[in-house]
């Protein structure tokens, strides 16, 4: 199976999430979220940067639960802008 490009509308939103995941993270470390969300530090550090736009949604919600952040403020963060056609 080929995966399709992401659109920059996607792409736009992947930076959106990332920037949400970073504020939520403050000042906890990088290692110290990802062990906790059960990811690689290299992961967050790719999804925080937007180099990663369309993360696993079991990531997503791993990384929800260790920030404390609800999963919808996450999905709204990466929603937000986003054509509805694009978003589903």
């Amino acid at each position: 199976m080929v995966r399709q490009p992401l659109t920059p509308e996607q792409i736009a939103a992947g930076r959106r999430l990332g920037l949400a995941l970073r504020a939520a993270r403050a000042g906890r470390s990088i290692v110290e979220v990802a062990v906790a969300a059960g990811i690689s530090p290299e992961t967050l550090r790719k999804i925080e940067a937007g180099r990663l736009p369309a993360p696993a949604f079991g990531t997503v919600v791993c990384l929800s639960q260790a920030l404390e952040v609800p999963l919808k403020d996450l999905a709204d963060a990466w929603l937000a802008d986003m054509p509805v056609k694009q978003a589903s």
